[in-house]
């Protein structure tokens, strides 16, 4: 797979990247290197996305939760509803604690996201309070799930594992979460044991959920669960995991850490993976000040036995 008709960098300084195709529209939304703001573009055509003014929808709190690390926004449509979902830590002051990373949700019920208004419905409560990020939300046979990564206390170690539950509403989890995947492969453990950045695909009679793993400089990677469009999504058994990572660093060409990925389809209906990756491997200073994981999209193709086949990163084009 080595063709692509998208300019690359799609759209610059803008990590963890998600285009979202709905009613004949294209929404983008993506971490912005300050950390602090949640931003929509929306365009008629997937081009358009490149240029369209950028609206800033929220801003972080003063003091303090939700007072930093605005990571990772989703945007997704929930029954009549549009909901975000981000992660943030408690803002920089005497007693707030940055890296309490937890999981909020924002509501607008407004048919267009880019305007109305956007309400915070505050902290999706999980059974243990711990780091947890990058929501993500799909239904499926009549359930709405919410998944995500959580730091697992009882694991040494830093770490995060994906978690599944169904929803009682866009914020609010129906029961107990189940964990569905941990780092524990060698390509899942380099730096950091990280499993985080879910997103599902259900096709050919399969729910697919993408993920990112190991540290986040040249050695970010992506995994893949999947389970039977008929098993109890709810029972760990049902998911099996890709031994080998599904997409990674190109040297040849030029891309690095790819990762943190979503899923939307090109105006003829083509499958596009979205994503964001560094176009060098070594990264000067600390990661996180780092703003240069543009956002990058390309085509993907389908392998025999029904699982998605996403080649490799392109070059810049």
């Amino acid at each position: 797979m080595t063709d692509n008709s998208f300019p690359n960098p799609f759209i610059l300084e803008r990590a963890d990247p998600q285009i979202l195709r709905h009613g004949g529209r294209y929404f983008f939304t993506a971490t912005v290197p300050a950390y602090d703001r949640i931003v929509l573009r929306g365009a008629d055509t997937l081009d358009g996305l490149r240029t369209a003014a950028e609206t800033t929808i929220w801003v972080k709190h003063p003091e303090g939760a939700m007072g930093s690390h605005i990571w990772a926004p989703e945007l997704h449509r929930v029954g009549d509803g549009w909901y975000v979902y981000f992660a943030a830590g408690e803002a920089a002051t005497a007693t707030g604690d940055v890296w309490k990373i937890r999981m909020y949700v924002l509501e607008n019920l407004n048919d267009d996201p880019l305007t109305g208004e956007w309400t915070e419905k505050g902290r999706i409560a999980t059974p243990v309070d711990s780091f947890s990020l990058d929501a993500t939300t799909f239904a499926h046979g009549g359930t709405q799930y919410l998944c995500w990564a959580q730091h697992d206390p009882e694991l040494k170690g830093s770490n995060t594992s994906l978690f599944l539950a169904a929803l009682a509403n866009p914020w609010t989890l129906a029961g107990d979460p189940v964990e569905i995947s941990r780092p524990e492969l060698d390509w899942e453990t380099v730096r950091f044991a990280v499993n985080e950045g879910p997103y599902a695909l259900v096709r050919n009679g399969r729910v697919f959920i993408t993920y990112s793993a190991s540290g986040t400089g040249a050695e970010y990677c992506v995994g893949l669960l999947s389970a039977g469009a008929g098993a109890d999504l709810l029972d760990p058994a049902s998911w099996s995991k890709s031994p080998v990572p599904v997409f990674t660093t190109n040297a040849a060409n030029g891309i690095y850490g790819p990762g943190h990925n979503a899923f939307t389809t090109a105006e003829d209906g083509t499958d596009l993976l979205v994503f964001h990756a560094r176009a060098y491997e070594e990264i000067t200073g600390d990661p996180l000040d780092n703003p240069d994981r543009h956002c990058r999209i390309q085509p993907f193709r389908w392998h025999e036995d029904g699982t998605p086949d996403f080649g490799e990163p392109l070059p810049e084009s």
